[in-house]
């Protein structure tokens, strides 16, 4: 056997390789079984999850020596770890940390307050070896992925940056923002959700790498990865996203089993890839703010590295400042906005809107377009030019408009035109809502409208 250190092999605990522990108790019967989770702390102690008062642990209360086998993911290698346990933590960063790892497979396989952490077992290392000879001839050989190098990634944040001050409105940003991750780091799959008015939903209002775009797609706060985080203004990063929900829905067949079917919840789907094996989820924040949450994906189980979580923490606050300025700043001009001429052609197939007042959702042509602030501004708009040809409008005067509903301070205004303008383009593109200048807008129609108002569906 040969001599390493833990620090090298940290993504081994990633989760894509199981990690097995043996344990024995006094009398010496041993215990083999899988771990859920193993949490690196430092080069001399790593933490065991405990989610259930199981043989495990009463035999390290008892015994408090245990092996601990595990594999490199990419190299597959093999490694042993001889541990002596120290103590349980049940709150504090290590707990948290592991804990919302737990939570997030919970939420999302309808186990919320069933499967969680009870306890942290915080273990030394005593000793760490790689098992030799494991690997047929020539698999040493085996290239590791680049990982870019420190002047490329600052290099990359002050181009990105740049970008980011450089954005004239809300919708530039996003989308340079984005477009630069990919060019400058092959970050191919994005989505960037922000809180609705009643902040207890985020809502996808841009992304990039989809075959559809998932505009307007919720999640709850709380609920799954992207809730979790938001819900903890903490980052996370999971690699073995398969194989944690693969186990979460072990456990759930098993509460079925045993007849717990009412303590269950729907499973949650995933949003975004649908074979995702990798997610790194980070908190938009200016303060304590949570402006939005950017989530990143990939197929493959390691496109996410340790690096990344520091590197994308700083980017995603940048874009957090850049949406905090653009969403402040609106147009001090009360001059009266000249009327624009129709550009409905000759002809032209009508498109019907429906409004149902009870859930503030439109309707075109019988299919779902956008609900709630969204949706009842979509609705004043269509109203003011069927009433006046009106087709000029801006920020202020839906700002101070009640019947909209926005808050007083921090409304989100910007964030719920761009989901609206692109709710459009998906589905009504003869309507357009087309900035003119800060502040500004125009409504253009391509076709004629008809407007229907109802109570309910």
């Amino acid at each position: 056997m040969s001599q390493v250190r833990l620090e090298t092999l940290v993504r081994c605990f990633e989760g894509i390789t199981p990690c097995a522990i043996a344990t024995a108790d006094p009398d010496g019967t041993p215990n083999i079984t899988y771990l859920s989770q193993v949490y690196y702390i430092d080069n001399q102690h790593v933490a065991l999850s405990r989610q259930f008062f199981n043989k495990t642990h009463q035999n390290l209360q008892r015994n408090p020596r245990a092996c601990l086998q595990f594999y490199d993911p990419l190299t597959f290698h093999a490694y042993e770890a001889q541990l002596r346990f120290d103590h349980s933590e049940t709150s504090g960063v290590i707990f948290d940390a592991m804990a919302a790892r737990i939570q997030m497979i919970a939420t999302h396989t309808g186990m919320s307050g069933i499967f969680k952490l009870v306890a942290a077992d915080v273990c030394e290392l005593t000793s760490l070896e790689r098992i030799d000879p494991f690997l047929m001839p020539g698999a040493e050989n085996v290239r590791l992925s680049h990982v870019p190098g420190v002047m490329t990634e600052l290099r990359g944040l002050q181009l990105i940056s740049d970008r980011i001050n450089r954005a004239e409105n809300m919708d530039q940003l996003l989308s340079v923002a984005l477009a630069s991750l990919e060019e400058f780091f092959g970050l191919r799959n994005i989505m960037v959700l922000l809180p609705d008015e009643s902040e207890q939903k985020l809502v996808t209002i841009a992304s990039r790498g989809y075959g559809e775009s998932g505009i307007g797609a919720e999640i709850a706060m709380g609920k799954g990865l992207i809730g979790t985080v938001a819900a903890t203004r903490k980052l996370m990063r999971i690699s073995g996203l398969a194989q944690d929900l693969r186990y979460g829905r072990a456990i759930r067949a098993r509460v079925q089993t045993l007849g717990g079917d009412a303590l269950l919840t729907p499973e949650i789907p995933l949003p975004g890839l649908p074979k995702a094996a990798s997610q790194l989820a980070l908190p938009m924040l200016v303060g304590d703010e949570l402006i939005g949450v950017i989530v990143f994906e990939s197929e493959s189980s390691l496109a996410m590295r340790l690096w990344h979580e520091s590197f994308l923490q700083v980017l995603s606050n940048q874009i957090a400042i850049g949406i905090d300025r653009l969403r402040e700043e609106e147009d001090d001009d009360p001059a009266p906005l000249p009327s624009r001429p129709s550009l409905v052609p000759p002809g032209a197939k009508p498109r019907k809107f429906t409004f149902f007042r009870n859930d503030d959702c439109v309707f075109v042509d019988g299919e779902y377009l956008v609900r709630n602030v969204p949706g009842k501004i979509l609705w004043k708009l269509l109203n003011e030019y069927q009433r006046a040809q009106r087709t000029q409008f801006t920020n202020r005067e839906l700002r101070l408009d009640p019947t909209l509903g926005l808050p007083a301070l921090k409304d989100n205004l910007e964030s719920r035109l761009i989901l609206l303008r692109k709710r459009l383009v998906e589905k009504c593109p003869e309507v357009k809502l087309v900035p003119t200048q800060r502040g500004r807008f125009a409504l253009e129609l391509e076709c004629p409208i008809q407007l229907d108002e109802r109570d309910h569906g």
